[in-house]
């Protein structure tokens, strides 16, 4: 009985002795875990005070690495960019970059053309990185996208030389003919004759000038600020009225119809101006003894009741490949035959941006050979009204319409035409 009280206090005490070692194992390697090591210190480097709170607030992408070229920090404009990838900052010229500040310290600045992500285009983003040390050991990275001012800018260019190129046609007439008339001061005929010719450069240089006045002023204001209801039948007399001269000049007949008693909701002046263009277009471009139609109807859209306008016309038409470009900014169909009816190629650009800026849209279905349809969509007075974004120029021209550029069928525009037109004297 001793002998077995005895082994029972030694495995006791042998319990409690593996119990004690097994404790202050466990205290000894949770001690050591929380210990700071040679290797976290050097892959978990913490951002100076401030300095996220500053980077989240930045326009530019921003990315921080730290001296394993690791990004520590990096805003989410910068993966959308797709300068981060894996942690790791992808764009080799910007890494090179970061390793020579941190090599030296010294600020370095360079713009360069990145290739989307993504989109499948060959257009590149154009960007400017600015790189910086933070700290000892860390190098912040500044990513502006420059796409956009680049755009821009190109399109200033391109229109600034269109616009001079212009210009400088009936200037350039202008000049000639009058010294045609100092030389001919002895001939009455000669002079009668390039005197007329000094009044249609002249009427061409005017309406060049106003075109462009005008322009400029449909992209720049908000014609929903003295909005009032307009009525359609209105703007279609007007739009007749302003072209009854040049279309009784050439026998074109020109008719008026469909439903009446329509609104729509805008700018009274732009919206005559945007259907005047179309009129005058179809008139300009339409053979003697022809005919041209205005047809108006409501049609039902899930924004509410759009009113469409109609103008149609039997000229040359527009080829395929022309029907995408004829809302661009100075681009003619057919050059010569616009310099012979006194066409400044922003006729079209006008009625494009008074259509979106009122919340519409302006569409064309042409065919070679038989005419064209204008077709001008708007909201309706008393529908919602929700104007939409004015179209960019892209380049030489408007950034063009991703919707399917055909208009209603023809005969479709022509059944609300009346039977008996009015035909001009």
């Amino acid at each position: 009985m001793d002998v077995n009280a005895a082994v029972a206090a030694a495995a006791a005490i042998a319990g409690v002795c593996t119990g004690v070692i097994a404790m202050l194992a466990f205290r000894w390697s949770e001690r050591d875990q929380k210990r700071p090591t040679r290797t976290s210190l050097h892959t978990d480097p913490v951002l100076p005070p401030g300095v996220d709170t500053v980077l989240s607030v930045l326009r530019s992408s921003a990315v921080v690495l730290d001296e394993g070229d690791t990004v520590v920090k990096a805003s989410s404009a910068a993966y959308a960019l797709g300068l981060v990838r894996g942690g790791k900052l992808a764009v080799e010229p910007m890494l090179q970059m970061a390793r020579d500040t941190r090599r030296d310290g010294e600020i370095r600045q360079v713009e360069l053309d990145l290739p989307r992500r993504g989109t499948g285009r060959g257009d590149a983003l154009a960007v400017s990185a600015r790189v910086a040390p933070l700290g000892s050991r860390l190098v912040l990275l500044l990513v502006e996208d420059l796409t956009e001012a680049r755009r821009i800018e190109a399109v200033r260019r391109d229109f600034v030389a269109n616009v001079s190129h212009e210009l400088k046609t009936p200037v350039g007439a202008l000049s000639l003919l009058s010294e045609a008339v100092m030389d001919a001061s002895d001939d009455p005929e000669a002079v009668e004759r390039f005197a007329g010719r000094m009044q249609i450069e002249a009427t061409r240089l005017t309406s060049l000038v106003q075109e462009l006045i005008d322009l400029s002023r449909v992209q720049n204001d908000d014609p929903l600020e003295d909005a009032e209801p307009v009525r359609v039948d209105e703007l279609v007399a007007e739009a007749i009225d302003r072209c009854r001269q040049p279309a009784a000049t050439k026998q074109i007949t020109m008719a008026a119809g469909g439903t009446a008693d329509l609104q729509i909701w805008g700018n009274r002046g732009q919206l005559a101006a945007a259907l005047g263009n179309l009129v005058e277009n179809a008139v300009n471009y339409s053979p003697a003894r022809t005919r041209v139609g205005i047809a108006a109807r409501r049609v039902a859209a899930p924004g509410g009741d759009l009113i469409e306008v109609a103008v149609t016309d039997q000229g040359i038409g527009i080829s395929e490949k022309d029907k995408e470009r004829v809302f661009e900014r100075f681009y003619r169909v057919d050059p010569a035959r616009s310099r012979a009816t006194g066409g400044t190629g922003l006729g079209l650009a006008i009625v494009k941006h008074v259509a979106a800026s009122h919340g519409g849209e302006v569409t064309v279905w042409s065919s070679e050979g038989q005419g064209s349809t204008f077709t001008l969509r708007l909201p309706e007075a008393a529908a919602p009204r929700v104007p939409r974004k004015t179209p960019q120029a892209s380049g030489p021209g408007d950034v063009r319409d991703e919707d399917d550029a055909h208009g209603p069928d023809r005969s479709t525009a022509y059944e609300s035409i009346p039977a008996a037109p009015e035909v001009l004297p």
